[in-house]
């Protein structure tokens, strides 16, 4: 995993793999008394950065020894299996599909322990419908019985309604804001559409900030 994206496991010690780690933290002590068990990450317009977040702040997750799963949630764009290099001919959409499945999900095993991951799967027709069924609902509660943290790839929130129909069934969402590229008024707009449907923004990432400066 030397050249891995994922700073988290290629370079541990890295100030990028520590800022991933105090995002971790500052997760889970802003959620005392709302637990987040489930969470998505977004961000406002289409941006390769959340996808990144979304499998480092996994790894953190599974390295303090919860269960976790990473869920790729972007039926039109996905990228999990990339930054994994694993298969995607079987994951969520398959287990929308066959009842075999959602009884014992497709997970591929992460490369630390305690770490799973589902790639999207074949993509489908019409996402916004899958991500919006009743089905998915039943798919959410199964992952939720398998890790302490369900993590959640999602498409941008103002490209398509996916990002809000998926995170008013989770337990919050973070926005991912990408430094010097993504507009004030995107961000204010991605955030409006998303507590317009109630969905629990829990604040947002700043990706690709100068190397001297890197916070979130």
């Amino acid at each position: 995993m030397s050249n891995s994206p994922l700073m988290t496991l290629s370079d541990p010690r890295s100030a990028v793999a520590e800022a991933y780690r105090t995002l971790r933290t500052n997760l889970m002590f802003s959620s005392v008394e709302n637990p987040l068990h489930t969470l998505m990450v977004t961000s406002p317009a289409v941006s390769d950065d959340k996808s990144l977040i979304v499998a480092n702040l996994a790894v953190t997750f599974a390295q303090t020894g919860y269960s976790t799963i990473v869920v790729d949630c972007d039926l039109r764009r996905p990228a999990q299996h990339t930054l994994w290099g694993i298969a995607n001919d079987r994951g969520l959409t398959t287990m929308m599909l066959e009842d075999v499945a959602m009884s014992n999900p497709p997970l591929v095993a992460g490369p630390v322990d305690n770490l799973s991951i589902l790639p999207s799967g074949p993509l489908p027709p019409n996402p916004a419908d899958l991500l919006s069924s009743q089905r998915m609902n039943a798919l959410i509660g199964v992952l939720k019985a398998r890790a302490h943290y369900v993590l959640f790839d999602a498409p941008p929130v103002l490209a398509v309604t996916d990002a809000a129909l998926l995170g008013s069934k989770l337990d919050g969402a973070l926005l991912v804001v990408r430094a010097g590229k993504t507009r004030r008024d995107h961000t204010a707009r991605a955030r409006e559409a998303l507590e317009r449907v109630h969905v629990r923004v829990v604040g947002a990432v700043l990706s690709d900030a100068p190397k001297d400066s890197v916070r979130y």
